[in-house]
C-alpha cells in the first residue's frame, strides 16, 4: 500500500508550543534569502555545459556515496548501484534497475540526514505525493526522468530555481579550470567559483605525488624539485585561481597537525620527500610544513584557507582497490588541535589578515578545543558541522558545545559539502530550521531578545558566510 509524502511545515522545530511559535517567526524572516553555498563538491562541467542530467539514477544514486555506502553497510554489492569500477569491470548500467534497488531499500535511509535531503528533493523539487517503495518505483522513476529532458531541470535553471548567489566548487592545484573558463565566457550572471584544494601537490602520501610535482613545473615553469621553484609554483597557481574568481583554499589533511622549520630543515624535508617515497613520519612533517606555507601565502594573497581534517580516508583497502577514493568509507578519528595548530597559530594567529576555518569530525573537541581558540585568536573561525554531523542532531550540538564560548560571530555560518546538487537547497533549510530552533530556546529562556535572535538568524543565514569567505 502506498503512503503519502509530506513535508510538515513545523520539522525541526522544537515541540514546545512557545518556542515553535517564536521559530517560525524567525524561519519566516531567512527561509527565503539567497543560497550561499561556498564549499562543496559539485561539477563544474554541469554548469559550462548545462546539458540535461542523464536519468534519475546518475543524478542521484550513482555518485552518491551517502546512499551507497548505507546500501553496502547491509551487503549490497556497489556494482549494482552502478558504481564505476577502477579496472573498468563490468558494473550494472539500466538506471531503472539500479532505482528500484534504491527504492526497495528506502526504509534502510529511516532517521538518517539523506532520508531528509531525498524526500525533500521529491516532494519540493518534483512535485511527488507519495512515499518512495518498491511499490512506487516505477512512478519516482518516470516522473524524475521525465522532468530531467525539459529545460526547467537543466543545471543552470535550477541555480536559479534554488535562489543560489554564489556556489564554489573544489578543484585540484593542476586543473585546468577550462569549465570555469566557459562558464565566465557564457555570459550566464550564475556565480560558480572554484576553490583551490593543494593536497595533490602537499601531501607525500597522495597518490602520484612525485608525478604531480612534475605536472605543477610544466604548467608553471618552475623548477619544483627545489625548495624555492616549488613555492612559486604553488604562488603561481594560486594567482591563476585568484584570476578564476577564488577567494578560498581548501586543506583535506589527516590531522591539523603544522609545523613551522627554519629554511634549511625545509629543503632537505622537501628533497626527501620529492626524491624518494616519503616515511609516515616525514609525510606527517612535511603537510604540517605546508599548512604554515598556506598560511604564509594566505597572508599575501588574501585567500581564505579552510582545513578539514580528522578523517581516515579510504578505510577500507578492498573498496579503495576496487573502486578507487572516496567511496563512503572515510571514517572519523580523534583530531588534537591544541598542540597540533600552535607553530601556525604563534606565527599567524593574531594576524588579521588571515582567516583560518576550522572543521572537525571529533565532536569531543568542540569545547574543549575549538571553541576556546576560536574565542581567542583573531584569525580562527569555526566552520558548521560537517559531513558526519551535518544533521539535525550535529548542528544542534555544534551550537551547544561552542556558543557558550566562541560565540556565535566566531563561526561562518553553513556551507553544504555537497556532490549532490538537487541536496542543496534541502541541506540548507535543515540548518535554518535548526539555527531558528536554537535561538528560539534561547529567548523563551528569556537569554536573548527576539529582535536580537532576527538579527542572528539572517548572520547565521547569510551575513557571516559572505564576509567569512569574502563573497
Amino acid at each position: 500500500m502506498t503512503q503519502p509524502l509530506r513535508l510538515n511545515p513545523d520539522r525541526l522545530f522544537p515541540a514546545d508550543a512557545d518556542t515553535r511559535a517564536v521559530a517560525r517567526r524567525l524561519y519566516a524572516e531567512v527561509k527565503g534569502l539567497p543560497i550561499i553555498s561556498p564549499h562543496g563538491h559539485t561539477d563544474p562541467s554541469w554548469f559550462a555545459g548545462n546539458e540535461n542530467f542523464a536519468n534519475p539514477a546518475e543524478l542521484l544514486i550513482t555518485p552518491d556515496h551517502y546512499v551507497f555506502r548505507m546500501l553496502h553497510s547491509q551487503g549490497m554489492a556497489m556494482e549494482d548501484l552502478g558504481v564505476p569500477r577502477a579496472d573498468g569491470g563490468p558494473v550494472e548500467t539500466d538506471p531503472r534497475t539500479i532505482w528500484r534497488r534504491f527504492a526497495e531499500n528506502y526504509h534502510l535511509f529511516r532517521g538518517t540526514p539523506s532520508r531528509m535531503w531525498h524526500d525533500w528533493v521529491y516532494a519540493e523539487a518534483f512535485g511527488i505525493d507519495v512515499r518512495l517503495s518498491a511499490e512506487t518505483a516505477d512512478h519516482y522513476y518516470d516522473v524524475i526522468d521525465a522532468a530531467l529532458k525539459t529545460d526547467a531541470f537543466k543545471p543552470r535553471a535550477l541555480f536559479d530555481r534554488f535562489n543560489i548567489e554564489v556556489l564554489t566548487t573544489t578543484e585540484s592545484p593542476l586543473d585546468t579550470l577550462e569549465h570555469h573558463k566557459v562558464i565566465k565566457a557564457s555570459g550566464w550572471k550564475g556565480r560558480v567559483l572554484t576553490a583551490y584544494r593543494p593536497d595533490p601537490v602537499l601531501d607525500p602520501d597522495y597518490e602520484g605525488f612525485r608525478d604531480n610535482l612534475k605536472v605543477l613545473a610544466e604548467q608553471t615553469g618552475r623548477d619544483t624539485q627545489s625548495w624555492e621553484g616549488y613555492l612559486r609554483a604553488l604562488r603561481d597557481r594560486r594567482a591563476f585561481f585568484i584570476e578564476m574568481g577564488a577567494t578560498s583554499t581548501d586543506h583535506g589533511h589527516p590531522t591539523a597537525f603544522t609545523a613551522d622549520l627554519s629554511k634549511g630543515e625545509a629543503e632537505a624535508l622537501f628533497k626527501r620527500v620529492s626524491t624518494a617515497p616519503a616515511s609516515a613520519a616525514d609525510a606527517e612533517l612535511f603537510r604540517g610544513q605546508m599548512l604554515t606555507e598556506m598560511a604564509a601565502m594566505s597572508v599575501e594573497d588574501g585567500l581564505v584557507m579552510q582545513l578539514h581534517p580528522g578523517s581516515f580516508r579510504n578505510h577500507s583497502a578492498t573498496v579503495f582497490n576496487r573502486f578507487g577514493r572516496d567511496k563512503g568509507c572515510d571514517i572519523p578519528t580523534q583530531t588534537d588541535y591544541v598542540r597540533a595548530l600552535k607553530p601556525l597559530l604563534d606565527r599567524f594567529g593574531s594576524d588579521t589578515r588571515l582567516t583560518l576555518i576550522l572543521f572537525t569530525l571529533d565532536e569531543t573537541s568542540y569545547s574543549r578545543e575549538l571553541a576556546p581558540l576560536a574565542g581567542h585568536y583573531p584569525a580562527l573561525k569555526l566552520g558548521p558541522s560537517w559531513w558526519f554531523h551535518d544533521s539535525p542532531e550535529g548542528m544542534r550540538r555544534f551550537r551547544e558545545q561552542v556558543t557558550e564560548t566562541a560565540g556565535f560571530y566566531n563561526t561562518v555560518g553553513f556551507n553544504d559539502d555537497t556532490r549532490a546538487f538537487l541536496s542543496i537547497p534541502a541541506r540548507h533549510d535543515v540548518a535554518r530550521r535548526m539555527d531558528c530552533g536554537y535561538l528560539a530556546k534561547l529567548v523563551v529562556e528569556h537569554r536573548m531578545e527576539e529582535d536580537e535572535a532576527h538579527e542572528l538568524a539572517h548572520a547565521l543565514t547569510y551575513g557571516l558566510v559572505k564576509a567569512a569567505y569574502k563573497l
